[in-house]
């Protein structure tokens, strides 16, 4: 049987698998949870807990406490050092690399076979049949995937234990179906240093028949134009003819949109979001006409959510299945899953737009977003209000941040942005009204605060000189596929330590004139 055949029959089974738990979601969700119950009851989490006698929701939800990184780290180091059964009864012997945002103190998350093979394995299998059954007839099978990973160094804690980014273990773990149309070379796809592996991705590449693109959006684009720098051609499809095709995630596609649309200048390029993260693969974009993404219920993940106005990180009291959410309600995410998480708070954000079947939007983290002054402004807000600015004024972003500006004296307090355009506005002042009108039409709290500049004043933009946020990335250590610039802070940490290099880069190119 041709290859794109036998793909054509795995991808009609499993739409039909994904239009059963769409069916009877409750169900399948039960049947993950008393699963991951019976294989964490032997575990010491699970003797601590009296896994034994769970026999609902309702006694998981009273005998198991919420728990963080902070609290599982113990376990983690014990892990590392090749302790097993101690969250989950297989052996973990991979950790996926984490750091937070802003923090420089890494967490190790644990990676098992399970959550590899019907997690994250079975979400890229998931992805490509759910773009299938939308977009009948393609021959993905026939061309090379470009899969764009993290900083993908594979490290030892002893002979027994590994870590790196999860792009790493995926590659490492790669199952054949997969790596038989990957590129670029594993010894290239497993760099660290970033310059010069993007240099060599984009010469490796320029060759290959590229049918599918993966990777963040932002080191996409940096390598894709690379290669359009390479060959002088002045569009991707002169490069890669066949290209159809770009899954991305990791963050927020539209402020991106219109430079993928200046380089991919046709109808016919599809694009499909995913919310795949280093603790689980948990959505996909199902259906092109919807800017969401669907929960996906089978992968060994089971779903909590605190209502982010009730939200207090592990002493949170109210936290509720996904009987319970409700539409338009801001969400904090809590999973089980089958690499032995246990009620953990990821720290994302996420809000309903369905419940037949059950569909969502990312809108932020619980820990991004600015509060100083009761506004609560989430990443979704200052996405939407980006977004409006850069459209009014025919302006582009590389990149963008904002903290608060806190009250002295007399004066007022407000949010500094910090914004590297790719294309500047026609007008800064017309593009701060437009961003300061967007985020008090969709934000009420931030308009209350607006009113009559009594609390809050507007907006202040600053333009960050070129490649400012690749240096902040780079100075903590951070710059590759999987880390990202975080987009709202609470305090003025991170924008003190732009403004510095901003300055300095200014002198710079001052002295370079």
């Amino acid at each position: 049987m041709p290859f794109n055949s036998l793909f054509s029959w795995i991808i009609k089974k499993r739409i039909h698998q994904i239009d059963l738990f769409k069916k009877y979601p409750l169900e399948v969700q039960d049947e993950v949870l008393m699963n991951l119950v019976e294989r964490g009851k032997n575990t010491e989490w699970g003797r601590e807990f009296d896994f034994e006698s769970i026999q609902s929701y309702a006694d998981f939800n009273k005998k198991v406490p919420l728990t963080n990184y902070e609290k599982l780290e113990p376990y983690v180091q014990r892990l590392l050092k090749n302790e097993q059964n101690l969250l989950w009864d297989a052996d973990i012997k991979w950790f996926a690399k984490s750091s937070g945002t802003v923090s420089s103190k890494s967490k190790f998350i644990p990676v098992s076979k399970e959550s590899l093979e019907e997690c994250h394995y079975k979400g890229g299998k998931d992805l490509l049949s759910l773009y299938y059954n939308q977009i009948p007839d393609r021959k993905l099978y026939k061309g090379k995937h470009l899969i764009l990973g993290g900083s993908a160094e594979i490290n030892y804690f002893n002979s027994d234990s590994y870590f790196g980014d999860l792009s790493a273990i995926i590659l490492k773990n790669m199952p054949w179906w997969a790596e038989i149309r990957r590129t670029p070379a594993k010894e290239i796809a497993l760099m660290s240093e970033w310059e010069e592996k993007i240099e060599k991705l984009a010469h490796s590449t320029i060759e290959e028949d590229i049918y599918i693109l993966a990777g963040v959006p932002s080191w996409t684009l940096v390598l894709c134009n690379r290669i359009i720098e390479i060959t002088g051609k002045t569009h991707l499809r002169e490069v890669w003819p066949n290209l159809e095709l770009f899954m991305h995630g990791g963050v927020n596609f539209d402020p991106y949109r219109k430079q993928f649309r200046k380089m991919i200048p046709f109808d016919d390029m599809n694009y499909v979001e995913t919310y795949n993260a280093s603790e689980g693969f948990f959505g996909i974009q199902d259906d092109f006409t919807k800017n969401e993404l669907l929960l996906m219920l089978d992968y060994g993940v089971f779903f909590e959510f605190i209502p982010m106005d009730q939200f207090d990180g592990v002493a949170s009291k109210k936290v509720i299945s996904l009987a319970e959410v409700e539409l338009d309600i801001n969400y904090a995410l809590v999973i089980s899953t089958n690499a032995g998480l246990w009620r953990y708070i990821v720290g994302d954000t996420v809000r309903f737009t369905s419940k037949t079947p059950y569909r969502f939007k990312i809108t932020g983290r619980t820990k991004s977003f600015i509060n100083a002054f009761g506004e609560e402004v989430v990443v979704e807000n200052a996405e939407q209000a980006i977004r409006a600015a850069c459209h009014a004024t025919h302006a582009e972003i590389a990149d963008y941040t904002a903290g608060p500006i806190f009250m002295e004296g007399k004066e007022k307090g407000g949010h500094e942005w910090v914004i590297e355009f790719k294309k500047a506005p026609d007008q800064l002042s017309d593009f701060v009204k437009v961003l300061d009108d967007t985020l008090k039409s969709v934000n009420s709290d931030y308009e209350a605060k607006r009113s009559s500049d009594l609390s809050l004043g507007p907006p202040k933009v600053v333009i960050a000189a070129k490649g400012l946020f690749e240096k902040w990335l780079k100075s903590k250590d951070k710059l590759g596929g999987q880390h990202k610039v975080p987009r709202l802070n609470n305090n003025r940490q991170m924008i003190e330590e732009l403004m510095t290099l901003n300055a300095s880069s200014i002198v710079a190119s001052k002295d370079d004139n």
